[in-house]
This record gives C-alpha cells, structure tokens and sequence, in this order.
C-alpha cells in the first residue's frame, strides 16, 4: 500500500490538486479550443486578464456546469460501490453489475415517460423529484431483491448475486424497450441518449442535487464506517463487537440506492466507477473505510472527469456518451477480477 510510504492527508492533498488540474483541463477541452490560461483567467475571482465574452458564456453556462458535475457523479459512484463492496464483503459487488443501476434506469425511464406531458410547464418537478424518486425507488427495490436472493444462512453468495443482476437487468432492459417502443419522437430521443449516459446537459440546479447528495452520503457513509469496518470480519465477528449488523445492512442498502438513484436521474447509465475506484482506493489506502472513502470520491471524480474528456475529443465534432467510455474501461477490469476471483467463487 501507498499509504506505507506517503501520509493520508499528503495522498488527499497531492489528489485534490491533481483533480483541480484536470478539472480546468476538462474545461479547456472540447468542439472549441480554450487554453488552460483562458480557463483559469475566467474562473480565478482575483485574476485581472479578462477573457472574450464568448469564451466566458462557454466555461460559465456549459463546460464548468457538466465538468462539476462529473466530479460530482464520479464521487457519489465511487463511495457507493465502497459501501456495497464493503456490505457484501466482496470486490465484485458494484451497482450496476448487480443489476442496481439497470433497476434505477428502469424507474427513471418510466417517470420521463409518464411525466413527458408536463415537462416543459414543470421542469423542476422533473428533474427534483420525478426522475430521481422513481429512480431511487427502482434501485432501491433492485437492491433488496439482490440482497434477499444472494444472502441465506450460510452468507452472503457473489456468484447468486451475479446471476439475480444479470436476471433484473434483462427484465429492466425490457421494460426500457417497451418504453422505448411506445414513446414518441422526444422521448425516444431523450431515453437513448440517456441510457447511454451523458453529462452534456449539465444545469447549475443539477449540480444542487448532486452536491447535496454527495454531502449527505459521504457524511452517513463515514459515520457507518466503524460498522463497515467491523463488517469486513464477518458478520458474527461484527455482532460480537457491538455491532447491529440487519440495521447496518438495511441502512447501507437504502443510502446506496439513494445514491444510484441520484446519479441515474442527472447522467443516465454509466457503468463500472463504483467497481473501479474502490481497488484502486484499496491499494493506495488499504481497506479502512474511513480514509478509503474521502480518496475513492476523489478518484471517481478524476475518473469520471477523464472519461468525459475522452469521450468529447475521440469522435469530434461529434461526442461519444461517456457510459460508452467508461464500459471500455470497466469490462476489461471486471474480466480481470473474475478471473482472479474465480476460484473464490
């Protein structure tokens, strides 16, 4: 481990300068060439170089919006794939390979269809408490019915797991295509785009949200980290240590699908960060979730963010949507773990 060699707070420090660094790379990146300087001289309050107007509209209303939030996204995927790994004690658990964000897809999909008609008159309705409701709810009832199959008596079974995600998330995609098939043109155009995820329409009140739920879950989550900790010794061992395990579980359960269901509603379906980040978390940090967690949400926002970058320059002028990118990256990764853990399994 790093941690070995390199203190905590100089590892979260040398890691929050190097996503400001790729934060204002992100900005700079896209159809129109910004320079670094540019993006530094718009956003610095102190800065006395004024920028063009046009280039200021671009950093203010559309790049420093979608670059915030795939921080955002990125950190609040990455702690609740810790969490879930964690809970499950298993490096394989991840949201979207359990079948959690196809449940939450599916909640989505379906408040954007029925609630299409009155989107335009009430946007704030849609996008604060339709969307994200039924998102966390089909999350939520994803996760209790991957929890319900995949833990018995003897503990809990990855390999159950594995098998229910790949069940609910045939059934969510065929709930998604029969949305698909009886939408009209805008929602087609708004449900494809979105199951493929994508940050490009980024709005300051959608930064709110996922700033708000960033802050909500990493303080429960690290405030359950002594829980989570004690939990990774099994749960006997944990009961033995005071712990409450059922009420743990319950609550991680509910917060994690909180959390899926946020990141769904905001960007669509982007896959394998909650995956990713927690072993690259793990083998920086070690597996004590209170300093694991403040690292794996910066790593998933640097994560995220390269992604984004990535997926705005590969095809350009056109853009790639990012659940695309990071799906590239994952599944190799995921391969590579199963590998590793097949005989576990």
């Amino acid at each position: 481990m790093l941690l070995k060699y390199i203190p905590y707070s100089k590892l979260l420090t040398i890691s929050s300068l190097f996503l400001i660094f790729i934060a204002l790379s992100s900005i700079a990146t896209g159809p129109m060439n910004i320079t670094l300087n540019d993006s530094f001289n718009s956003l610095a309050p102190w800065s006395t170089i004024e920028t063009p107007a046009h280039i200021d509209l671009i950093i203010h209303q559309v790049r420093l919006p979608r670059t915030l939030l795939c921080m955002l996204v990125g950190a609040i995927l990455a702690i609740s794939g810790v969490v879930m790994q964690g809970l499950f004690r298993n490096p394989l658990a991840e949201p979207g390979i359990i079948g959690v964000s196809a449940g939450a897809a599916l909640g989505a999909a379906l408040a954007i269809v029925l609630f299409s008609s009155i989107a335009e008159q009430f946007p704030f309705f849609m996008n604060f408490a339709a969307v994200p409701i039924f998102a966390f709810l089909g999350g939520a009832i994803t996760t209790l019915i991957v929890y319900r199959l995949g833990t018995s008596k003897f503990g809990t079974s990855i390999t159950v797991m594995l098998l229910a995600g790949v069940a609910i998330s045939a059934l969510s995609g065929a709930g998604i295509g029969y949305l698909n098939f009886i939408a009209d043109d805008q929602m087609l155009r708004d449900l494809s785009l979105w199951s493929m995820g994508s940050l490009a329409g980024a709005t300051w009140p959608d930064l709110m949200l996922a700033a708000i739920g960033l802050i909500v879950l990493l303080f429960l989550f690290m405030k359950n980290a002594s829980g989570l900790n004690a939990l990774l010794l099994g749960e006997a061992e944990a009961k033995h240590l005071g712990i409450n395990v059922q009420s743990l579980k319950k609550r991680m359960i509910v917060l994690s699908a909180v959390g899926v269901g946020i990141t769904v509603s905001l960007s669509g379906m982007i896959g394998f960060i909650g995956l990713i980040i927690p072993h690259l978390g793990r083998m920086i940090a070690g597996p004590n979730h209170k300093t694991l967690l403040p690292l794996s949400a910066l790593l998933g926002g640097l994560l995220l963010t390269c992604a984004d970058m990535f997926a705005r320059v590969a095809v350009s002028p056109a853009e790639l949507p990012v659940g695309i990118v990071t799906a590239i990256i994952g599944a190799p990764f995921f391969l590579y773990l199963l590998f590793t853990q097949r005989g576990k399994l």
